[in-house]
C-alpha cells in the first residue's frame, strides 16, 4: 500500500477516534442520570484495564518497578482529570464540558516549563491569552460568576495536561500497552475506593445505562486507543494535533443534535476562540506559513 493511501487511513483513523470521543460527552451525561459519577468511572476504567491487559499480556510479563511508578503517576492524574470532568459534566452541558476540557492543550507548555525548566515560546503565550478569553465567554454568566460545573471542568484540564506530561516521560522508557494497562488499573482502584464514599451504588440500573457504560469501555476507550495509535503511525504530528482537536467540535455538535443543547452567540464565540487557541498551541500556525513548527520531525 502506497504512502498516500496510508496517509488517508491515518487521517480517517484519527477523525474516527475524535468522533467517538466526542460522542462520549452525551453518552456519559445521560448515563449519570441513573448511575453516580464515580461508579460509572469505576466500571469504565475496569473494563478498559481488562481490554488493555489482554492486548498487552506479553509485555506485562516483563513488568518492573519503574513501569509501575510511571503508570501509577499516569493513573493518578487520569483519575483526578476524569473525576473532575465527570462531576463538572453533571452540572454543565456536554458542549461546554467538551470545549473547556480541550484547554489542557494550552496548559501543557506551562506545566512542562515548571517541571523541565523549558520556557514556553511566544506562540504558547498567544494561545493562552486567546484561550482565557474564550473560556471567559463560555463560562462567565451575566454577573461575571463562574458556574460550578464550568469551574470543575476547567480544573480537570490541569490534570489532563499533567497526565500528558507523565505519559510523555513514561513512554521514553516503557511500552505504551504496559503503561496504559497500569494507569487504567490504578484509576479503577481509586474509583472503587472512593465511589462508596461519594454515593451508594443504585439498587437498579436500567439496561440502557449498562449499554452506555459498555459503549464507553469498548468504543470510547479500547477502539479509540487503537484508532489513535494507527492514525499517529501514518500521520505527521502536526496534522495529528489538528485532527485530535476535533474531539471538542464533535462533542458540541453531537450535544446540539442529540442532547438539544442551546448555544448563545457568546458561547459560540468562546468555543471558536478556544479551538483557535488549541490550534495555535499545537501547530504554532506553521501550516499557514508552509512549514513545520520548530522541532517537529519528518514522518
Amino acid at each position: 500500500m502506497n504512502s498516500r493511501k496510508l496517509g488517508h487511513i491515518g487521517r480517517l483513523s484519527l477523525i474516527g477516534a475524535t468522533l467517538l470521543w466526542g460522542s462520549s460527552f452525551v453518552v456519559l451525561k445521560t448515563t449519570l442520570d441513573s448511575v453516580p459519577t464515580l461508579w460509572v468511572l469505576a466500571l469504565r476504567f475496569t473494563g478498559a484495564a481488562i481490554l488493555m491487559g489482554l492486548a498487552s499480556i506479553k509485555q506485562l510479563r516483563r513488568l518492573d518497578r519503574g513501569a509501575l511508578k510511571a503508570g501509577a503517576l499516569m493513573g493518578l492524574a487520569l483519575y483526578a482529570a476524569y473525576t473532575l470532568q465527570t462531576f463538572g459534566l453533571e452540572q454543565t452541558t456536554p458542549g461546554k464540558n467538551a470545549f473547556l476540557t480541550a484547554t489542557y492543550c494550552v496548559l501543557v507548555p506551562f506545566l512542562w516549563w515548571a517541571i523541565e525548566r523549558k520556557r514556553p515560546d511566544g506562540w504558547n503565550l498567544l494561545a493562552a491569552a486567546v484561550c482565557i478569553t474564550g473560556m471567559a465567554l463560555v463560562s462567565l454568566s451575566g454577573d461575571l460568576s463562574i458556574g460550578r460545573g464550568e469551574a470543575l471542568t476547567m480544573c480537570c484540564g490541569f490534570f489532563y495536561a499533567l497526565h500528558i506530561i507523565f505519559t510523555s516521560k513514561g513512554v521514553e522508557h516503557y511500552g505504551v500497552g504496559v503503561l496504559t494497562t497500569i494507569q487504567f488499573t490504578v484509576a479503577a482502584l481509586l474509583c472503587w475506593i472512593t465511589a462508596p464514599l461519594s454515593a451508594p451504588f443504585p439498587e437498579t440500573v436500567p439496561a440502557n445505562a449498562w449499554l452506555s457504560i459498555g459503549y464507553l469501555c469498548v468504543f470510547c476507550t479500547g477502539v479509540c486507543y487503537v484508532l489513535q495509535t494507527t492514525g499517529q503511525k501514518y500521520t505527521s504530528p502536526q496534522t495529528s494535533s489538528i485532527l485530535l482537536t476535533l474531539e471538542s467540535v464533535f462533542g458540541t455538535v453531537i450535544s446540539v443534535i442529540f442532547y438539544h443543547e442551546q448555544l448563545t452567540v457568546r458561547e459560540l464565540a468562546g468555543f471558536v476562540l478556544i479551538f483557535i487557541a488549541v490550534i495555535i498551541s499545537e501547530t504554532k500556525l506553521a501550516f499557514l506559513r508552509g512549514r513545520r513548527p520548530a522541532g517537529t520531525p519528518e514522518v
